[in-house]
């Protein structure tokens, strides 16, 4: 009960030092206030979801969310909901995503705030052999050896589709046994035994159960992704939607987001 009651006491204080660092003032003094409507992708969904309770606890603001890809034309992916007019106050997701989105007129320029870095990552179902991908030359090996890959429809699979296979010269061998997945984790579909090897955002990785992390793509062939924030041109509450940016990118929300895989771009 001690050990309880000591880390509820660092989660109210960091939830508290957050909001006055993100310039909401005083915890506990805003008056009932309408719902945000946030639209994130993978990237950046397992530190959202962690610091998303802690937000609407301080700020007395219920926050609603929808969760999809940053590209891509599948139903759920987020410029599909923005094109059918879903409501959004805040958006995140990949920084070119994002910076289209400002193209189209779906998000205000200038409100655009980089959270944080993500890298790339590789899994196999719980207790498999983990593959040698430490090199380049081993990871090619692994790839040509592996019966089946699954890879997001988001940032990182069309960096695999579109450039990785490419440049490592494999694409003729491997392509052909690389299923794009849809509207769900890759590691999930690797869970279920429906793919050998994934690969996916570490951060959307890391919370699968049913999976062993097997690690980074080397650092040759890496392809690190900014996980952006953006108001929506549509939001009813602007100023609500930046409160909340500040918030996920203030230093106290740093710790929550390095353990979900991802490196935080903390405002300075």
């Amino acid at each position: 009960m001690t050990t309880s009651l000591h880390h509820l006491g660092r989660r109210t204080a960091l939830i508290a030092a957050a909001l006055v660092l993100a310039g909401c003032g005083a915890v506990g003094t805003r008056p009932a206030a309408s719902d945000i409507h946030v639209m994130t992708s993978g990237g950046f969904t397992a530190a959202y979801n962690d610091l998303r309770p802690g937000f609407e606890k301080a700020s007395g603001r219920a926050v609603k969310t929808a969760y999809g890809a940053s590209m891509g034309n599948a139903d759920d992916s987020i410029p599909s909901r923005l094109a059918r007019g879903e409501p959004a106050d805040v958006v995140i997701l990949a920084r070119p995503a994002l910076d289209a989105l400002v193209a189209q007129g779906q998000v205000m320029p200038g409100s655009e705030v980089d959270l944080v870095r993500s890298s790339i990552g590789f899994a196999v179902k719980k207790g498999a052999p983990k593959p040698d991908i430490g090199s380049v030359e081993a990871l090619k090996r692994t790839l040509i050896a592996a019966p089946s890959i699954a890879y997001s429809a988001s940032a990182s699979g069309t960096y695999y589709e579109t450039e990785l296979l490419k440049n490592l010269g494999i694409e003729a061998q491997v392509k052909p046994k690389s299923k794009r997945i849809l509207s769900e984790r890759v590691g999930t579909v690797v869970a279920r035994g429906e793919a050998a090897l994934g690969l996916q955002q570490v951060s959307e990785l890391l919370p699968i159960e049913g999976i062993d992390y097997v690690g980074p793509l080397p650092a040759e062939v890496q392809r690190v992704t900014v996980f952006s924030a953006g108001v929506a041109t549509a939001s009813k509450q602007p100023d609500a939607a930046r409160e909340l940016i500040r918030y996920l990118n203030s230093p106290a929300a740093a710790p929550t987001i390095a353990k979900t895989g991802l490196e935080p771009l903390t405002a300075r």
